[in-house]
């Protein structure tokens, strides 16, 4: 996104090394300063048009589909809870700190909690991110009726951020990939 804005003086905004990053290919394998990721985010919330916690949210299951793609075995087909507890295995590949965990997971149900240890607004796109990056997770492995929304909110005092997510489960034929003949 910043290398699409040529009207925008990224060096006002941005540090050196973050400019770096902005020029060079991302590789999944490779770990980023948390640091410039919150000032990247940042920089994009202040200068792109509708970039508000929506579109960031929005971004999140985006970027489920994609994660998806390149990590298949994450997903288990028409079952969001064993979806989920493969997304908290994954975390530590992801983060070299334990930025979000998922204390309570049960059929139809979960609740998640997050610090990314950003500032106030880098905070909460990372939580709105997540929150629809969780959505879609749970609607891609057979949820339905996905409902998803922040409770307490750590960049107004609480000590974590919390998400709760709800979803109906997959009906049992469609679990069992048989069909009802009427």
């Amino acid at each position: 996104m910043i290398r699409r804005r040529k009207d925008v003086d990224w060096t006002s905004q941005l540090r050196v090394e973050d400019l770096a990053l902005v020029q060079q290919h991302i590789s999944p394998q490779v770990w980023y300063p948390m640091a410039s990721f919150e000032r990247l985010g940042l920089a994009i919330l202040a200068n792109f048009e509708g970039a508000g916690m929506d579109a960031v949210r929005l971004w999140g299951s985006y970027s489920a589909h994609q994660f998806v793609r390149d990590n298949p075995t994450l997903l288990a087909p028409n079952d969001p809870m064993e979806t989920l507890m493969r997304l908290r295995v994954q975390r530590a590949t992801l983060f070299d700190f334990p930025a979000f965990d998922i204390p309570t997971l049960i059929d139809g149900h979960a609740v998640m909690t997050m610090s990314y240890g950003m500032g106030p607004t880098a905070e909460e796109a990372a939580c709105n991110q997540t929150l629809g990056f969780c959505e879609s997770m749970v609607s891609l492995a057979g949820g339905q009726a996905v409902q998803g929304a922040l409770g307490e909110l750590s960049w107004l005092g609480a000590a974590l951020t919390t998400v709760v997510l709800n979803w109906e489960l997959p009906s049992p034929a469609r679990r069992s990939g048989t069909a009802t003949v009427r």
